[in-house]
Parts: structure tokens; C-alpha cells; sequence
């Protein structure tokens, strides 16, 4: 079992920042694959970025190329997405993901295993 805490989420003004955490515990980091992914009000849930387990690849949608960077502190069992350039559209809920595994990452949610509870993101001026 994996337990998933998000943290960072706030309200921003259009252009600005964010840096929200996801910490991670119940089994070896190494062998966690985490997604983060986002749900708007009326919208589907959607992947936003992922990294594979050990520093492996990563992948992102189009929409945040450019703009989102997912990285891992293994030391602190913990993923982060900074946000940069934010738009009003990025207003969600932002969720981390978590799934055991050695291959690389994707944007499917029913791949994952394991959900955080979501922090809330706002993008308004």
C-alpha cells in the first residue's frame, strides 16, 4: 500500500508560479512511477506530467510542454511539478498518482494504482 500527500496547491495570478509536492510513503521509492493529473470543473480528468521510477523518462501533455517540470527527490520520497507561465485554464484540482513499476510512465489514469486526496489550483487575476 502507498499513501499520497499533495501539497503547494494556491491561488495565483495569471503568469505566475507554483510548485506542488507530492510525498510519498509505504514502499521503496525506487519502484514508484508517479502521475500527475488535473480535474476542471465540467471537464474530464486529464494527465499532466509523469516520471518513471529511478529517474527514468518522463512525459507530458502538450498542453504544459514547455511550461510544467516534473522532477524526484528519491532521497525524500517526494515528486514535485513546478508550474510556470500559469493560465487560467491550468485551474483544476491537481492530483498525484502512484503505480509500482520499472516501465516507463504514461498519461493513462486507469494505470495508476494509488491516489492522493488533490490540492486545488487557481489561476485568476
Amino acid at each position: 500500500q502507498l499513501q499520497l500527500v499533495e501539497s503547494g496547491g494556491g491561488l495565483v495570478q495569471p503568469g505566475g508560479s507554483l510548485r506542488l509536492s507530492c510525498a510519498v510513503s509505504g514502499s521503496t521509492f525506487d519502484y514508484v512511477a508517479i502521475g500527475w493529473f488535473r480535474h476542471a470543473p465540467g471537464k474530464e480528468r486529464e494527465g499532466v506530467s509523469c516520471i518513471s521510477s529511478s529517474y527514468g523518462p518522463t512525459s507530458s501533455a502538450d498542453s504544459v510542454k514547455g511550461r510544467f517540470t516534473i522532477s524526484r527527490d528519491n532521497a525524500k520520497n517526494t515528486v514535485y511539478l513546478q508550474m510556470t507561465s500559469l493560465k487560467p485554464e491550468d485551474t483544476a484540482v491537481y492530483y498525484c498518482a502512484a503505480k509500482m513499476t520499472f516501465r516507463p510512465c504514461g498519461l493513462t489514469e486507469r494505470n495508476y494504482d494509488y491516489w492522493g486526496q488533490g490540492t486545488q489550483v487557481t489561476v485568476s487575476s
